[in-house]
């Protein structure tokens, strides 16, 4: 009987540990805890590093000589909730900007185009910016962008991403569009997905624990492309609580 009682007890520890919450409940908490935030705006000002295959871009777009293995910038995130977002690259080399701007649904850019700013702008306002209203519209407008984006939200698993259990929307077969969110406190952490022309992004959030963010903001936001990290923003100074200027992303 006694052998009979542990072996129930591992099992039931086992069915435990294997449940994973459905799609739309992980995506509802994850609004939710956004929301909780009560943002409506923010700033950061950071370093940008510019790898790889994204190198000669930023430079034919900052006009600064490429070559070399990286190109250092500064970087300033701009945002208004609902979906209004602005990234700028500057370089202490040249007077040049790269910026891309997203709002109401339409990008444009200030200068040249350099892909990797233009996919770290429309992730980040899909992702951080999205706002429709209640925790379940903006949950439901989350599901179908994800969707359009060929993530199949209604599989889930689980996975370890930075040091940290994630909960993963979509395939978990390697090469298939996903989007990751930390377990423990329903935060973004990862998005992997194909655009149109085929090449593989993936949009990592991390670290939600720096003084220069709190916990509304990962510090650090990275682009990869084809495998290769192309972007990597880093916060060293974020307001949350200033006023950011309409201006930004009109015309």
């Amino acid at each position: 009987m006694k052998r009979l009682i542990a072996v129930s007890a591992v099992l039931v520890s086992l069915s435990a540990g294997a449940y994973v919450l459905p799609g739309g409940s992980i995506l509802r908490r994850m609004v939710a805890a956004r929301e909780e935030k009560h943002l409506s705006a923010f700033r950061v000002e950071g370093s940008v590093i510019f790898s790889s295959t994204a190198v000669p871009e930023a430079g034919a777009a900052l006009n600064v000589t490429s070559d070399r293995p990286e190109l250092q910038g500064d970087g300033v995130l701009s945002v208004k909730i609902p979906g209004r977002c602005r990234f700028d690259a500057t370089s202490p080399e040249s007077s040049n900007k790269a910026a891309s701007v997203l709002a109401s649904g339409r990008k444009r850019v200030e200068g040249k185009e350099v892909a990797a700013i233009s996919v770290l702008v429309t992730q980040v306002c899909a992702i951080l910016a999205q706002d429709s209203g209640s925790v379940q519209e903006t949950r439901l407008a989350q599901e179908a962008y994800l969707q359009g984006l060929g993530v199949n939200t209604k599989l889930t698993s689980l996975a370890r991403f930075s040091g940290e259990v994630a909960f993963v929307l979509g395939d978990p077969a390697e090469g298939k569009p996903q989007f990751w969110v930390y377990k423990d406190a329903f935060r973004p952490a990862r998005l992997r997905y194909a655009d149109p022309a085929g090449t593989a992004w993936d949009v990592r959030f991390v670290d939600y624990a720096s003084p220069a963010t709190g916990d509304w903001m990962p510090r650090t936001v990275e682009v990869w492309r084809a495998g290769q990290r192309v972007l990597r923003f880093t916060a060293l100074k974020a307001d949350n609580r200033s006023a950011v200027s309409d201006n930004l992303f009109t015309p």
